[in-house]
């Protein structure tokens, strides 16, 4: 196929070359192509060079194929005109039948609440396609999209180049959960309860800094530092720590968990947006505009206000106070 891409034939000769045959004419054939007869006759004398034979012979006012022309032209028919159709021709994608495989990348803090929500959407919109899912978070989801571990994801980002879209999708703000049976807090919890208690934080960093310390530089009494939002209703359950995490998973927590309970925190403390990034390579791909819209859907049933148009990272939105530290660590 190299040496074929290698030789210089400039396809659009085999273009003029059909019209010419077809007309008969060089005259009619430069009208219909917008050209002028000198630029026709140097096309077919380019053409005839490449193939090395006469393409035309005059035939009284006229010209007529050669027999090399004449098997030329039956080639070109075969394989330019199906050429451009597909050319043409819309991309077909139909959901309910597509098998597509489509990697989606979701943080830990997302799996919970998230993922039955857009495997629900996916059953009823395309019950064939397959959806792999695949652990990001901000400081890895860059390299995911980049080496195409992933075909898009919803998660917190930090800064992206250029060819990454995001679309702000969701922003939810941070509650303390709590199991009620071994953790005595007021009705309405203060600060100074807060941080006279032992907490369990989640650590990507395997630290024991969080958005609190990070956003208000205040530090907790850590007790446990684990790698995952899956760990901490366990880990809450049965014990007097305190968990601070996005609302969002909190709700699942509480669903998991029954005896665990949550409150607001004493202090503003929001989190950063959910976004949507996929590679600018794919934004018209069939496939992952129809996942990016199931996920909204999904998410967001309900419209909330116009549609946000895609951006790069020269303008992404404003991130809570502390950047990555926006997200638990």
């Amino acid at each position: 196929m190299n040496t074929v891409y290698e030789r210089d034939l400039d396809l659009n000769l085999l273009r003029v070359f059909a019209v010419v045959a077809e007309e008969g004419s060089v005259t009619r054939a430069a009208a219909r192509l917008y050209l002028t007869q000198p630029a026709v006759s140097a096309a077919l004398r380019r053409l005839a060079n490449f193939v090395g034979a006469e393409l035309f012979a005059r035939q009284g006012r006229g010209i007529a194929l050669t027999a090399r022309g004449s098997e030329l032209l039956a080639a070109s028919h075969r394989h330019l005109r199906p050429l451009v159709e597909a050319v043409m021709a819309p991309a077909a994608f139909d959901p309910a039948s597509s098998t597509a495989t489509v990697r989606l990348g979701l943080p830990d803090s997302a799996e919970g609440w998230a993922l039955p929500l857009i495997v629900a959407r996916l059953r009823a919109e395309a019950p064939s396609m397959v959806l792999v899912i695949v652990p990001v978070q901000f400081r890895t989801v860059e390299e995911a999209l980049l080496s195409r571990r992933v075909d898009l994801a919803l998660c917190v980002a930090d800064e992206l180049p250029r060819s990454v879209l995001r679309r702000p999708f969701t922003s939810a703000g941070f509650v303390c959960v709590y199991d009620p049976r071994h953790a005595r807090l007021p009705k309405r919890l203060t600060e100074r309860a807060y941080f006279a208690h032992e907490h369990v934080i989640v650590s990507y960093a395997g630290d024991l800094r969080g958005i609190v310390e990070d956003s208000l530089g205040k530090t907790r009494r850590v007790r446990v530092s684990v790698p995952a939002f899956s760990y901490v209703g366990g880990v809450v359950e049965g014990s007097s720590l305190l968990a601070t995490v996005p609302e969002p998973h909190a709700r699942y927590l509480l669903k998991t968990h029954p005896g665990l309970r949550q409150t607001a925190l004493p202090f503003a403390l929001e989190g950063a947006a959910q976004e949507l990034l996929w590679l600018r390579t794919t934004d018209d791909d069939p496939v992952s505009r129809f996942v990016r819209g199931l996920i909204e859907r999904a998410l967001l049933p309900r419209p909330a206000g116009p549609r946000a148009r895609p951006q790069s990272a020269s303008r992404r939105p404003a991130r809570a106070p502390g950047s990555a530290a926006s997200t638990p660590r």
